[in-house]
């Protein structure tokens, strides 16, 4: 990949400079893949890409970050591709935006910016929206009197939608009380959520999270297993906001599957902090489906981002099932087959044409069948409310009513099974 490379993409309404940066050690197709999903980032968020800089420095310097000499082409570059912004691979210092901005004459901003940008535009539910406000205003905080006057004069424009033009021109303690307002809001949030949580798991109904790196395929999955209508688009970060949907499994077995929203190399601080509560579905989960775009050919790569997230959220030794998606555009079995060398069992479908996804389900029926314990219980007529019960919660294998109550053979949650004790026979 050369220094300078112009780009033809779908027109947008500013135009930008893409800056990424090769560091000592590191192999190029790392840089030149992360400029791509930069690309895709920038595009998602609604601006035009025309040029691309790439620099190689040993360390970030204090005041641009690449350097003087490759600050000044950047300077240059702008001025001849009519950029009017430049976004950066990587996380800029307040400073070091500052510097840039007087030096090319346009807006600076960073991968973060990026991602906050699109994650305001696709947040729907309440919690959303607060999660994004707060890990912008955290963001900019400590940005407000460097980007001040600069930011005032702008309408709107990539990276910086979210609070919004007037919470750009408020003062630090009016931001700062902000940040205090919706970290409460997100704290009653959080305990509305925990107590749903605690409900769900005394009803014994097991849940299943369907996570990956951003755009493998998950909303596309979970509408298949659940028969559900979300919105499932080519693009980075389609789904933001958690699903939960219930789904009988064969045996009658119950089981909640959620849709989370996607991972990302380079996942920001103040994301990961202020999508806790949302993640939180994650760390609880009693089953993880990890899908993996299997067509994609950065795929291992990205799975290792995905499992280094997980290891943040503390969520890495709950149970996990690979799912290798999209196998519909391979043209060929073997990087299905190379997987598989490595030990690991995978199940290969296409979330598209629901090709496999009986294999998963069944896969997932297993593996909770373990948790599940056979029992014979005896029902009478005065306590005729938990026939309901078992016909809800469990699944009723045999059943056999006389004249005093009904003999039922059941296989039940373990959690349940206290509950059920009472009525049980030998």
């Amino acid at each position: 990949m050369k220094n300078l490379q112009m780009q033809n993409v779908a027109q947008g309404p500013e135009k930008a400079i893409l800056v990424g940066v090769e560091w000592r050690g590191n192999r190029i197709w790392d840089l030149e893949s992360s400029i791509e999903e930069l690309l895709e980032l920038v595009d998602t968020a609604g601006a035009r890409v025309v040029a691309t800089l790439l620099a190689k420095i040993d360390k970030p310097t204090p005041t641009y970050f690449i350097g003087s000499g490759k600050a000044n082409e950047l300077a240059a570059l702008t001025q001849e591709s009519g950029a009017d912004l430049i976004v950066f691979d990587d996380d800029l210092s307040p400073a070091q935006s500052r510097n840039l901005e007087k030096i090319s004459k346009v807006r600076v901003i960073d991968r973060t910016q990026i991602i906050l940008d699109i994650f305001s535009r696709r947040a729907r539910t309440k919690e959303a929206q607060f999660q994004v406000e707060l890990a912008q205003l955290r963001y900019l905080l400590p940005r407000l009197t460097g980007q001040w006057m600069h930011l005032s004069r702008q309408e709107g424009g990539v990276g910086t939608r979210g609070p919004g033009e007037t919470q750009l021109e408020v003062d630090r303690r009016r931001a700062k009380t902000r940040i205090l307002k919706l970290e409460k809001e997100l704290k009653a949030i959080t305990s509305e959520r925990e107590t749903q949580r605690k409900r769900r798991e005394k009803t014994g109904v097991p849940l299943v999270s369907i996570m990956g790196y951003t755009n493998a395929g998950k909303t596309t999955l979970f509408n298949r297993l659940t028969t559900s209508r979300n919105l499932a688009e080519d693009r980075l970060f389609a789904t933001l906001d958690a699903t939960v949907r219930k789904k009988e499994l064969e045996g009658h077995r119950i089981v909640l599957f959620s849709d989370t929203v996607g991972f990302i190399r380079k996942l920001p601080h103040h994301l990961v902090e202020s999508f806790k509560a949302t993640l939180e579905e994650v760390i609880h989960s009693d089953l993880l489906i990890h899908v993996v775009d299997i067509s994609d050919p950065l795929y291992q790569e990205k799975h290792a981002v995905v499992l280094q997230v997980l290891g943040k959220l503390g969520a890495e030794s709950i149970s996990r099932m690979t799912v290798l998606n999209k196998i519909d555009l391979l043209e060929g079995p073997e990087r299905i087959l190379r997987w598989e060398r490595g030990g690991e069992k995978v199940i290969p479908l296409s979330a598209q044409s629901g090709q496999g996804v009986d294999s998963l389900l069944a896969g997932v029926s297993e593996f909770f069948k373990k948790s599940f314990v056979r029992m014979k219980v005896f029902i009478p007529h005065q306590a005729n409310d938990w026939v309901s019960f078992l016909y809800r919660e469990a699944h009723v294998i045999k059943k056999k009513y006389e004249e005093n109550g009904a003999f039922l053979e059941i296989e039940i949650s373990s959690h349940l099974v206290s509950k059920i004790l009472p009525f049980q026979i030998s």
